[in-house]
This record gives C-alpha cells, sequence and structure tokens, in this order.
C-alpha cells in the first residue's frame, strides 16, 4: 500500500511538471545579462597631421569659371615644371651640366628644398584672384599680374593680359622659342613660378631679385652662387631649361645663343623698305613692359 502512495505521488508529480502551466513558469525566469557600455555620442577622430593641408593653389572666387579654367590648367603646369625641376636635381645632382649653370657649386638642397615647396606646402590662406581691387590692371599699361605685397601679401591678382599672352607647356621650344632669348614669362607655368615666389607662404621670403636677365643669371651662379639657389630667375631659368631638354625636345632642348643687344640703335635710313623697318622697330620698343611691385616699392618689370 505504500509503495503504491509512493509511486502514485511521483506519477502526479511528473504530470503536474509536464502540465502548460508549468512549461510558461520555467520559460518565464528572467536571466540577468551584463549590459554593454553605453557608446559615446561623439567620438573622437583619430589624429591625422595632414588634415586641412591644401597642395593645390587657391584660386579667388572673383575668377569665373572660364578664366578659373585657364588659371587652375597654368597653376597645375607650375607644380609639374617644379616637380620635374626638383626630381632634376635629385636624379643628377651636381653632375648635371644644368644645374652647374645655373646654380654654381652651391649645395642642390636649398634649389631642390623652393621647387618642393611650390609642389607640397601648404597653400592654405594664398589665393589668385581675377578682380582687379589695387586698380592696378586698369591703370598700369602693359601689367599682366602682380603680387599685392602690402595690401595682402598672400594673395596675387592676375590681369587679363596674363589669359591673352601666355602659352602652355606643351609649346615648348615651338614658335622660336628659345631659353637664352626669348621671354622668360612666355609660359603659364614660369610666370607663375615667379609670381608664387613672391608669395610668403611659398618662399618665406627668402627668395628675392638678385639677377634681372638671363645673361646676369649665369653670371650670377658663375661668380657668386649662394645668391642663385635664392634668385627667382635662376629658379625659373633652370625649370624651364631642364624642362627644355628632358621633356619637350628630350636630349636637345632649345637653348639658343644669346645675343647681344647693341647699345646704340642704327640711324633710320629712307628707304622705304628701312622707313618700314623703323615703324617696326618703334612699336615694338613702345610696347608696354610687364611690370609688378615688390614689397619695399621697387618695380620690376619683364
Amino acid at each position: 500500500m505504500m509503495y503504491s502512495l509512493a509511486t502514485a505521488a511521483l506519477l502526479l508529480s511528473g504530470l503536474t511538471d509536464a502540465t502548460p502551466l508549468a512549461r510558461r513558469q520555467a520559460t518565464s525566469e528572467t536571466v540577468s545579462v551584463p549590459a554593454a557600455p553605453a557608446s559615446s555620442p561623439n567620438p573622437s577622430a583619430p589624429y591625422d597631421w595632414s588634415a586641412g593641408c591644401q597642395k593645390s593653389f587657391p584660386i579667388h572666387q572673383s575668377c569665373n569659371s572660364t578664366l578659373r579654367a585657364q588659371l587652375e590648367v597654368g597653376l597645375a603646369e607650375t607644380q609639374q615644371l617644379a616637380a620635374h625641376a626638383r626630381d632634376h636635381i635629385l636624379r643628377f645632382g651636381n653632375s648635371s651640366e644644368h644645374v652647374r649653370k645655373y646654380f654654381g657649386n652651391s649645395s642642390t638642397a636649398t634649389p631642390v628644398g623652393w621647387y618642393d615647396r611650390v609642389v607640397n606646402a601648404d597653400k592654405t590662406g594664398m589665393t589668385f584672384r581675377c578682380d582687379d581691387p589695387d586698380r592696378n590692371c586698369a591703370t598700369q599699361s602693359g601689367w599682366a599680374g602682380h603680387w599685392r605685397g602690402a595690401n595682402a601679401s598672400q594673395e596675387t591678382v592676375i590681369c587679363p593680359l596674363s589669359f591673352e599672352i601666355r602659352r602652355p607647356l606643351a609649346s615648348v621650344c615651338g614658335l622660336g622659342y628659345t631659353i637664352a632669348n626669348s621671354k622668360l614669362n612666355t609660359f603659364w607655368a614660369t610666370d607663375l613660378l615667379h609670381r608664387v615666389f613672391h608669395v610668403p607662404l611659398i618662399s618665406e621670403g627668402a627668395v628675392e631679385h638678385y639677377a634681372e636677365d638671363y645673361a646676369e643669371a649665369l653670371e650670377l651662379a658663375k661668380n657668386n652662387a649662394t645668391y642663385s639657389v635664392v634668385d627667382s630667375d635662376a629658379l625659373q631659368y633652370f625649370a624651364i631649361d631642364v624642362w627644355a631638354y628632358d621633356i619637350a625636345a628630350p636630349g636637345v632642348g632649345c637653348p639658343g645663343e644669346l645675343k647681344e643687344q647693341p647699345e646704340d640703335e642704327p640711324a633710320p635710313t629712307t628707304t622705304a623698305a628701312a622707313g618700314a623697318a623703323a615703324t617696326t622697330a618703334a612699336a615694338t620698343s613702345s610696347a608696354p613692359q610687364e611690370c609688378h611691385t615688390h614689397a619695399d616699392g621697387v618695380q620690376h618689370c619683364t
């Protein structure tokens, strides 16, 4: 009898556990799981040393889409020209006759640094503009642009004349161009290289005009090379000369032979042909020069 009662109790217990109510109670038990830590609403960004750096040259909103397009190409070619000048020096060093021609026996590290600043330095804060805030484009005959100097030392104005006369690097050694006898600012790239060397963000006030033309640049390299590596003309002449020799006309270039200018012009004759020639010469000599003013007030014309 006792055995039967025990057996019945066990069976009753099993049946109770198997009921739906028992199962619901078993599954409704709460299991505590540690909560994940709340994420920060504004996680701090990892440090990026190059954040905000602008390697291309900023262009002012005063340049419309047409002028901006031309200026962008010109500034890009300026950086291409500077990059090749830098790379030529890094490749050949003082063994390059072009390096010795323009920089004498000075350390090549200095011009390499200037060219690299044109390519890689942060340009934030400087700008090229197409309006005429100082009224120089409108009032100064023949000005194709100017550095604003004391008015805004990080700004350069490009006058309408530049958009009419500048040529691309693709035409180097064409149309009779030679390094020795053609204008240094024939191309956008050389003209703008000159202009960026005025801007303190690029030149740090160290690049100046110690030579005023091709002959003086060569003379400076022979007799005072310390100044050649910080001379604006020498830096421009070297850059365009190695571009001509390495890129435009590989292994040949277009150096030209410097033509000496006569001190006195010959007196005009009375023949018709001579009269026409005299008129042409007068028109050429009366053509306006391209000028800009330095920070010290000295006007530089080419």
